[in-house]
């Protein structure tokens, strides 16, 4: 491996999981593995396997620059930044792409969303197609990463659903096919690892896509505990999102996963996880057996 590769986000679940599989499972010398996060500290684990640490700050355009500087490969991993209304988000993936223009990397990587495009009803969906769009603008060979719903984000609502024995949901009959964040690692790692540099899009999903009541049902088989999925409307799960502690903006954005799921626009499956990692696909009923007691309780 001569190339030297740099991952943006170390500290957060993805990109961590992305730099073990570089080092782990594609042998990637750590000394060729850059890890940038706003807090080096958080990584200093990464740091004793002689991974290089940058400190870096989406929000400091100056600090991406200096960071990105040696690279070869950058994978920007979105920001978890959710304020609709600064446009921060969309000003920070701007920042990281100019920064590896100006450094004149050789091919640029990016976590996006599924069906970005702007009838998308996901209300942070433009953040991403506008990326993308800053991506492929800035004339750099370019992979990128629509991940989908992650398996994990079902603690966002099924702890409180299997406790109370109801699940509040307005996604009706739309699908989603929920793939395990680490197995997208894996898919990831791999094509930042890999020697192509012609510029693709996978879309990366798990390998079975579910409604709502079909997820209950196998929630039910796996904690013995039964699950009713009530339908609702839109303005009802979100004042019921919002009864549950939740800001408003964000309870918004939580309902807008519920539209754009009953839109059918989260309803592929790909073999794109499983092509590029090697491996199979972590199942669904596989995940909520592993998390029986988490989920549960």
């Amino acid at each position: 491996m001569n190339e030297t590769l740099l991952v943006t986000g170390a500290s957060g679940q993805l990109g961590r999981g992305v730099i073990h599989y570089l080092l782990d499972t594609h042998k990637v010398p750590p000394a060729k593995i850059i890890a940038t996060t706003r807090n080096p500290e958080n990584v200093a684990d990464l740091a004793l396997r002689g991974v290089v640490v940058r400190a870096a700050d989406f929000n400091d355009a100056a600090s991406l620059e200096t960071a990105f500087e040696g690279a070869d490969k950058v994978l920007i991993i979105s920001t978890g930044d959710l304020d609709l209304k600064s446009g921060r988000r969309l000003k920070q993936h701007e920042n990281a792409v100019a920064a590896a223009k100006n450094a004149g990397i050789s091919h640029l990587l990016y976590t996006s969303m599924p069906n970005p495009e702007p009838v998308s009803p996901v209300l942070f969906a433009d953040d991403h197609y506008s990326t993308e769009q800053a991506v492929k603008a800035s004339g750099i060979p370019y992979t990128i990463f629509r991940n989908g719903w992650y398996q994990e984000n079902l603690f966002l609502a099924l702890p409180q659903a299997i406790a109370s024995g109801r699940w509040y949901t307005s996604a009706g009959d739309g699908r989603v096919a929920p793939g395990a964040r680490d197995d997208m690692a894996a898919a990831i790692a791999a094509g930042l690892a890999g020697a192509s540099n012609e510029s693709k899009t996978y879309t990366l999903t798990g390998p079975h896509a579910y409604t709502t009541a079909e997820v209950a049902a196998l929630v039910s088989e796996v904690t013995g505990k039964p699950l009713d999925v009530v339908q609702v409307s839109d303005e009802a799960l979100t004042e019921g999102v919002k009864a549950s502690g939740v800001p408003e903006d964000f309870a918004e954005v939580i309902v807008s996963f519920d539209v754009n799921t009953r839109a059918g626009r989260i309803a592929m499956v790909t073999d794109a996880v499983e092509t590029l990692s090697g491996r199979k696909s972590t199942t669904l009923k596989q995940f909520l057996e592993a998390n029986k007691v988490a989920l549960a309780g």
